[in-house]
């Protein structure tokens, strides 16, 4: 989806559970505490499970994904991820 769309018109892109992939490798932009800004977070193509879906100024979805094997959660857009397992709960 393009920025100038408003996400929250349309049902989130992944549910609860689901096994996504990082497209892109993922910085600290100053909200990840105890880590400086600029560090390295997550690698590009880290597997991680949606673990909760927020939203950001009405107009995103930021899915709460946690990378277990590097033990960190991070918030992410839809367009930072790809899903590569829906989960069937």
């Amino acid at each position: 989806m393009a920025d100038d769309i408003v996400e929250l018109a349309f049902p989130p892109e992944f549910a609860l559970g689901d096994k996504v992939r990082a497209k892109a490798l993922v910085r600290n932009d100053g909200s990840f505490l105890g880590k400086r800004i600029g560090d390295l977070l997550i690698e590009k193509g880290e597997i991680g499970y949606v673990r909760g879906v927020g939203t950001f100024l009405q107009r995103y979805f930021i899915y709460e994904i946690d990378f277990l094997e590097r033990c960190v959660v991070v918030g992410m857009r839809a367009k930072e991820l790809e899903l590569v397992e829906a989960f069937e709960g």
